[in-house]
């Protein structure tokens, strides 16, 4: 997970309504993020050939006020999956902006000791160029520093997304705690203006404010239910 500090200005058209910009101390952060997913199942059901893939996104931080108080969650600008049906399944259940592109991931070692220095990279093609994000960690993982940006940023709960016509859906994500090891070294190579507009080049060519390797965990991502305008309720 490798963020950045950006301007709030380049996120304010993308926050989706009923939702605010989550700031940490005047500070907002865009993440690139690479995951790694493991015997994934759509309503308990397992897809041949498709419950292990990878999955580079580009995500920011909103937050919402709900009757049992402020719900932190996510944006996705775009998540970037390798196959088609994936894709199209997440764009029409959660309305989020999935691309499918040939992708790839190397773990080193792929085991050993939980103390021994890993590489985790995501590579993905994209415009007859191969782009790749790369971080190296070593250490032990252990669960963030409680009000540290690392927690900030693996503490969100929610996700987002803007349908037709304006509306915003809202689905809950479940998951234990994450333990992360903070990076030694980190990379990011990739078309930043083809993938996900001008507009963040400036930021995600800088060093990153946070970059760690999260252990991962079980995840639920339940269904989305739209979120009602004052005019509707």
């Amino acid at each position: 997970m490798l963020s950045f500090e950006i301007d709030p200005k380049v996120l304010s058209p993308l926050v989706p309504a009923g939702t605010e910009l989550d700031d940490r101390q005047g500070r907002t952060f865009v993440s690139v993020v690479g995951f790694l997913f493991l015997d994934t199942r759509v309503f308990g059901a397992a897809i041949p050939w498709h419950r292990d893939f990878e999955e580079v996104n580009l995500r920011f931080y909103v937050r919402r006020k709900a009757s049992d108080g402020w719900r932190r969650g996510v944006v996705f600008v775009k998540e970037i999956v390798p196959r088609i049906a994936i894709a199209w399944t997440a764009r029409t259940l959660y309305g989020e902006n999935y691309v499918a592109l040939p992708m790839r991931h190397r773990i080193e070692p792929e085991t050993g000791s939980a103390t021994a220095p890993r590489t985790v990279s995501y590579s993905w093609r994209f415009r007859g160029r191969e782009n790749r994000m790369e971080l190296s960690a070593d250490g032990n993982a252990v669960e963030p520093a409680e009000g540290s940006d690392v927690e900030f940023i693996t503490e969100h709960y929610w996700g987002y997304a803007r349908r037709r016509g304006g509306r915003t859906t809202e689905y809950h994500v479940e998951h234990p705690r994450w333990r992360v090891c903070t990076a030694t070294a980190t990379e990011l190579d990739c078309d930043v203006a083809g993938l996900y507009g001008s507009q963040f080049v400036a930021f995600l060519k800088t060093p990153p404010a946070s970059a760690f390797l999260a252990d991962g965990s079980n995840v639920t991502v339940f269904r989305g239910t739209p979120i009602l305008s004052r005019e509707e309720r």
